[in-house]
């Protein structure tokens, strides 16, 4: 729930707090600070002149078998028996005179952000640039536009009034192997002769337990925690600045007591990297900013085989706003890769050889990590100092031995530090060969890095003059912008498939200006949310140009709009230039639909792919309200006359069947990531053929079938049906009574993929699945909350959704 406090002399202050056992005690605490603050002033006031607060309900959002043919149009049976069952198969006026100077306002901070735990956020997702900015930005605010300005020449003339000072970071890494501590860690935290200024430690596979992947507390990092802070320098005091934890990797960051005051803005925020950003690994961000200096901490996970995600890529998926071009960044990296993409690829006996003798030099070349780097697919911009230690992998655990198991793994580099920056310098680059309690060794990196303190004095002069200067510019000069392009068009934009374009503006003013997206009157988002502007504000120096990216990409909460036609693949966007003029730029183009994003009737009603059906007649198959669509299935204008609808979709039945037919013991089904492109090859086979076989590896196809039940407009188990769901998990008599009122297509699909799952399980000891796994994964893809959802779903109503399909999974016989 939202709890909002507002009153006469302060602004609105908005609270977001899990769940309302924990409210009532914060809002009966403000109830005590307001009656206390009434009693303490002189004059008494009125009951209505208090400050005031209430509660905020929260509002989300070309050849086919005979057989097939067949299956398709006849009845079919959710036996037990799935041998049987399963056999077929998103204007300013200058302002003329000023009052002296104010006083200078502290040094610029870094952009406001929201908080990570207040948004969640696709990529595609438009920054938050609303009326307000408009409102901020516009004639009617211009104090506001040039205290921007103001901050901005302050950042530019930074050396007049900022002294460098060096600190030193400790960056360390460890893969612990689920393991709990049961050493001393001085040697690894505690080893230089003088204490670092900050230390930055990531852990990896900190608990390898299945509970770590659904729940967010783990008993293991308190354990690390603790030991880590028993362990830091022992001349130094420090002050734990911030820590996060996904599934198996935790960041924690220290810092020195006295320098605690110069960190100003700590921002936490993760990328999913695994099935649909839900199970296996997670890649995690850590920004914190020093004064005039932004650091940024990353620790991520890249796996043998898989494609190396850059680290652009990662930055714009998980929404970060960089800094300005003219602020300092400064960003470490930790990077743990799985074998056998790390894997050197060398027979055993030689690599040992070779390590006997400390000749490192003829292996480095072959590590994944290397090779992507020289290749320039990921981190290609970063550096890494000299490696003049062992692989710190894969020992026997307790022990230096090399891996004696069956596996038998060949010595790697699986534990790395790689930086880039500016006056930054690499002291020390080590293994701790002392440690033994996980099969890696922990790994450290000292740097030496020139951080800017300011002095209070000289900024004072600094700003005084820019105020004096501005005065003078504003009743000279007028901004202006000259584009490079005007209207772009996106031919053939497909699902889950990104297209890009470029423009370039040119400040062809005398005076820098700041520019940004506005919303168009009456929208809240200044572009349509499968298009992106990159960069979407910004300052510009006279004559000085800025590269332009629009980027457009159809997820799973724009594709429903552009299957049906009710959107389309156009836009306008709006420039806005502070005290200057709008430009408008056209976006056109065409959206080829897909069966990923379109209901299961319309599905059912389909016999062809999708993109040979005419727009027209798909609009007519969606326009019916759901709850009429089970009455006229008979009166719809279907795709083919006097055929009778199929009993699911072909396109379920297509990746259901070929995951029966290969994949019942493929291990970590459902658990290991995709090939993005083969993901592209999957929709689009969907979408334009039917085919005989799906050409892609069982882990692809099993991720095309939960994105696909991810996209669909109405879940499998009706949004209407939700809250009876809830009250019923617990019997399984009354589950089976809601799902018979499911309409017919969603009562098929549902029956076929519980049949499915059931299946699953009876390879458990090949798949390594079980049965809260799989209740886990796909309850949250079969029985979503709906959209309008007064109050928050809750933890105990996940626990509820997954209680109702683990009935089904194995406690439940269709009937």
């Amino acid at each position: 729930c939202k709890i909002q406090v507002r009153g006469e002399r302060i602004p609105n202050l908005q609270f977001e707090i899990p769940d309302e056992e924990r409210a009532q005690p914060f809002l009966a605490e403000v109830k005590r600070a307001q009656e206390e603050t009434a009693s303490r002033n002189l004059i008494p006031q009125k009951e209505s002149e208090l400050s005031t607060w209430h509660q905020v309900s929260d509002s989300p959002r070309n050849t086919r078998s005979k057989s097939a043919d067949t299956f398709f149009s006849g009845n079919m049976g959710f036996e037990d028996n799935f041998d049987q069952v399963l056999n077929l198969h998103k204007k300013n006026q200058p302002v003329s005179h000023r009052d002296p100077p104010p006083p200078p306002p502290p040094p610029p901070p870094p952009l406001q952000r929201e908080s990570p735990a207040e948004r969640s956020r696709s990529w595609n997702e438009p920054p938050k640039v609303t009326n307000t900015m408009r409102k901020l930005y516009g004639p009617s605010n211009p104090s506001v536009q040039r205290e921007g300005l103001i901050k901005y020449l302050l950042t530019r003339r930074e050396p007049d009034y900022v002294n460098p000072q060096n600190f030193r970071f400790f960056i360390g890494t460890w893969n612990v192997n689920g393991q709990s501590p049961d050493s001393d860690l001085k040697p690894w935290l505690d080893c230089d002769p003088e204490p670092p200024d900050v230390y930055c430690i990531g852990f990896q596979e900190l608990d390898l337990s299945t509970e770590a992947f659904f729940y967010f507390d783990s008993p293991k990092e308190q354990e690390w925690v603790t030991a880590v802070e028993r362990h830091l320098h022992r001349k130094a005091k420090y002050k734990r600045v911030r820590l996060i934890r996904l599934v198996g990797m935790m960041l924690v960051i220290f810092t020195k007591k006295e320098h605690r005051v110069y960190i100003k803005e700590v921002i936490a925020e993760s990328v999913g990297t695994g099935i649909m950003g839900k199970l296996v690994r997670y890649q995690n961000y850590f920004t914190s900013l020093l004064n005039f200096f932004y650091f940024l901490f990353c620790m991520s996970t890249l796996y043998g085989g898989i494609q190396c995600r850059s680290y652009s890529e990662i930055i714009k998926q998980m929404g970060y706003l960089p800094v300005s071009r003219n602020q300092t960044e400064i960003s470490f990296c930790w990077d743990h890769v799985f074998p056998p993409g790390f894997v050197i690829h060398h027979e055993k006996n030689r690599v040992s050889f070779i390590l006997t003798y400390n000749i490192f030099f003829f292996l480095f070349f072959y590590p994944q990590l290397n090779m992507q780097r020289n290749l320039r697919n990921s981190f290609a911009d970063f550096m890494e100092g000299e490696i003049k230690f062992k692989p710190t992998y894969k020992y026997d655990p307790k022990t230096d031995q090399w891996d004696s198991s069956g596996k038998c793994r060949v010595p790697a580099w699986c534990d790395r530090v790689l930086w880039r920056g500016t006056d930054v310098q690499q002291l020390q680059y080590r293994s701790h060969m002392e440690l033994k309690t996980s099969d890696h060794k922990p790994v450290s990196a000292l740097f030496q890095v020139k951080v800017k303190i300011v002095d209070e004095r000289r900024y004072k002069k600094v700003f005084e003059d820019i105020v004096r200067t501005m005065d003078r510019m504003e009743n000279e000069f007028l901004p202006s912008l000259l584009l490079s392009r005007r209207d772009f068009v996106f031919e053939s934009v497909k699902f889950r498939q990104y297209q890009k374009e470029k423009f370039v503006i040119t400040n062809d003013g005398q005076v820098p200006c700041h520019f940004s997206f506005i919303p168009k009157l009456n929208d809240s988002q200044y572009c349509k949310p499968w298009l992106r502007a990159e960069p979407c504000e910004g300052f510009l120096e006279p004559n000085e140009k800025v590269e332009i990216s629009l980027d457009v990409y159809v997820s799973k909460d724009s594709v429903t709009l552009l299957n049906s036609g009710e959107d389309k693949i156009e836009d306008i966007l709006v420039l806005h230039l502070d005290r200057g003029k709008d430009y408008f730029i056209t976006i056109s183009g065409n959206y080829l639909p897909s069966c990923f994003g379109t209901s299961l009737e319309t599905l059912c009603r389909m016999k062809k792919p999708i993109r040979e059906i005419p727009v027209t007649k798909l609009i007519d198959l969606e326009e019916d309200s759901f709850l009429e669509k089970e009455k006229l299935v008979m009166e719809s204008f279907p795709v083919d006359n006097n055929k009778k609808p199929l009993q699911i979709p072909k396109e379920i039945w297509f990746l259901v069947d070929h995951l029966y037919k290969n994949a019942c013991r493929q291990e970590d089904l459902f658990q290991t990531p995709s090939m993005q492109e083969e993901l592209e090859r999957i929709i689009e086979i969907l979408d334009t053929s039917i085919p005989e076989t799906i050409p892609a590896t069982n882990h692809s196809v099993a991720e095309a079938l939960l994105i696909f039940l991810d996209a669909l407009p109405e879940p499998v188990v009706c949004y209407e049906l939700y809250c009876r769901c809830l009250e019923c998990a617990h019997d399984s008599r009354l589950c089976r009574q809601v799902i018979s009122h499911l309409p017919r297509c969603h009562k098929n699909v549902f029956r076929y993929l519980m049949a499915f799952l059931r299946e699953l399980l009876n390879y458990t000891d090949s798949n390594n699945l079980n049965a809260n796994m799989l209740a886990t994964l796909f309850a949250s893809l079969l029985l979503r909350p709906p959209p309008n959802l007064i109050v928050r779903q809750t933890q105990n109503d996940r626990q509820r959704t997954i209680d109702f399909i683990l009935g089904f999974i194995i406690g439940i016989e269709d009937e």
